[in-house]
């Protein structure tokens, strides 16, 4: 393993310079080297698993199942890893991504520590040049971006943040050691994904737990336990099959498409009632969307849907005050990201939890001694702000990215993402995105997707390497037709109609463009493949850099 402290190295030439050492990241690193091809990986830090090692806040846990969540490349670890809940928390997955960065002998191509603050095209040379906050300068013949799509945390913006007297913390950002909230009065900004898994284990601790909720969001829960050695043993002997399905699926899971699906609203009402009745026992988020395809598209199919999870978050909910305030009234099912819980909604019925409403009710000021609404102040020894991410290109936009004729990827971004499959960007020569804008990304199972694109650069850069080519660049006519195509299929559904992250309405400022592509991972899947069947159909193949 490298020693991440030492002095800055001279520029040292590699076929591609890696940015992120998280799922994404450490499976490009490893297919490249196997494809032959010499690699660096920078991460910012101190060890691998990027989403995974930052995110280690109380309650963090996946919302895909555990034995899904999973490499698929490699039989042999498969087999050999042991999980032990159906939904692993975040240790488990980030001890898992160890295990993978030593099984794999990855650490010793991979600087930690090391934050890239920029990456330039040298168009004479045909190389892209990466600096780093080091003093690093690395050339290399390609750029892979495994920044990931949820990296870059939105920090609190509210009034006064720097002068509360107590702690505060930021959930994307939280501290290595334990923080012990006993005997805390304690509030929570934000009811988000992140916030519904901290939640119910703040509240266990604290003295008084208040949430400050702006938009109540849709849950549903995990019916997360132990996962059986039978079980595993039984998953893992049908892991081709598994695989196989969860490839060829809308979100990445392995639920079928249904050949000919039947809208929503043509299923009997008892029929309906019977299979969500099924679906929530079960738990799980993604089956339930996968269960009613039409449920993001149909407006009356989404309100059939939507009153189920409001009728039970009543049912749980005592008091009738709270569970109006719970109910989800200002967007569509499955219109934000759709979470997963544990206890979530019950824990609104302990007395040392109060729920405030910030929409009647909005943040004025965060004081010396707590947090001040419209209404009241409500005193406070500890903040945790689960604020979110500026997602999809946020990561992408903190580096000084810049292409052919210096060009700045935030300019050629400035009215929103444009990218040829979410894998590239015209403009950018050999410089790849994995999992990046207007591709399946967050509206997936993560590694199934990050897998997927992994395969296609690396057979991507064999294919150019085989036919002595030394660039490849999107198409900008074709990289229109993708956009316009992402949007195409974005708007027969119901999702760009809400203010949510997916379309970057949390960021003051930020163009509005929904960045995630809803055709599902199996029909992209098959896209992509015919796209590099076709010889790289819509990318511009050269012997030399491509010059403006």
């Amino acid at each position: 393993m490298n020693d991440s402290r030492s002095p800055p190295q001279p520029a040292t030439d590699f076929d591609a310079v890696i940015v992120g050492a998280g799922f994404a990241g450490l499976y490009m690193l490893h297919k490249l080297r196997e494809a032959g091809f010499s690699a660096r990986v920078f991460e910012a830090g101190t060890g691998v698993g990027g989403t995974w090692y930052w995110n280690r806040y109380p309650g963090a846990r996946c919302d895909i199942e555990s034995v899904d969540y999973s490499y698929s490349f490699s039989p042999e670890l498969e087999q050999e890893w042991q999980w032990s809940e159906r939904y692993p928390r975040q240790p488990e997955i980030l001890a898992y991504l160890n295990h993978v960065a030593d099984r794999f002998d990855l650490r010793r191509d991979i600087h930690l520590e090391t934050r890239v603050t920029a990456a330039h095209f040298e168009e004479q040379a045909g190389l892209w040049q990466v600096e780093t906050d080091r003093g690093q300068r690395v050339t290399a013949r390609y750029c892979v971006m495994a920044t990931g799509c949820l990296s870059l945390p939105k920090r609190p913006d509210f009034p006064g943040v720097d002068q509360f007297a107590g702690d505060w913390y930021l959930t994307a950002a939280w501290p290595k050691q334990d923080v012990d909230l006993t005997g805390k009065r304690v509030g929570v900004v934000g009811t988000g994904s992140t916030a519904i898994q901290v939640i119910p284990q703040v509240a266990r601790q604290a003295a008084h737990l208040t949430v400050f909720q702006r938009t109540a969001n849709f849950s549903v829960p995990a019916r997360n336990g132990p996962l059986p050695q039978s079980d595993q043993q039984r998953i893992k002997a049908q892991y081709p099959s598994r695989r196989r399905l969860s490839r060829e699926s809308l979100f990445g899971v392995p639920v079928a498409m249904p050949a000919a699906p039947r809208r929503t609203r043509d299923i009997p009402p008892d029929e309906l009632r019977q299979t969500l009745e099924t679906l929530w026992a079960q738990g799980g988020a993604m089956s339930l969307l996968a269960a009613a395809p039409d449920v993001i598209a149909d407006a009356e199919a989404n309100t059939l849907v939507a009153d189920f999870v409001r009728e039970k978050i009543r049912a749980t909910v005592k008091d009738p005050k709270v569970s109006a305030m719970l109910c989800p009234t200002t967007h569509p099912l499955g219109t934000k990201r759709l979470c997963l819980d544990t206890e979530y909604y019950e824990t609104y019925n302990r007395d040392n939890v109060t729920l405030v409403d910030l929409r009647a009710t909005p943040i004025e000021q965060i004081t010396e001694h707590g947090l001040r609404t419209s209404a009241a102040e409500y005193p406070l020894d500890v903040l945790i702000f689960a604020t979110g991410f500026d997602a999809m290109t946020g990561a992408l936009n903190s580096i000084d990215i810049r292409g052919r004729d210096g060009l700045a990827l935030k300019q050629a971004w400035a009215g929103g993402p444009q990218t040829y499959l979410g894998l590239a960007s015209a403009g950018f020569p050999n410089m790849f995105l994995i999992t990046g804008p207007q591709s399946p990304s967050v509206f997936s199972n993560m590694v199934v997707s990050i897998e997927q694109h992994v395969e296609w650069i690396a057979g991507c850069l064999a294919y150019l390497r085989e036919h002595d080519l030394a660039c490849i660049e999107a198409n900008p006519q074709a990289q229109a037709g993708w956009v316009a195509h992402v949007a195409d299929v974005a708007n027969s559904t119901l999702l760009p109609q809400t203010d949510s992250w997916y379309v970057g309405a949390n960021v003051p400022g930020k163009p509005r463009v929904f960045t995630p592509y809803l055709g599902g991972v199996g029909p992209y899947r098959q896209h992509c493949q015919q796209v590099a069947a076709n010889g790289y159909e819509g990318f511009e193949l050269s012997r030399q850099p491509v010059a403006a």
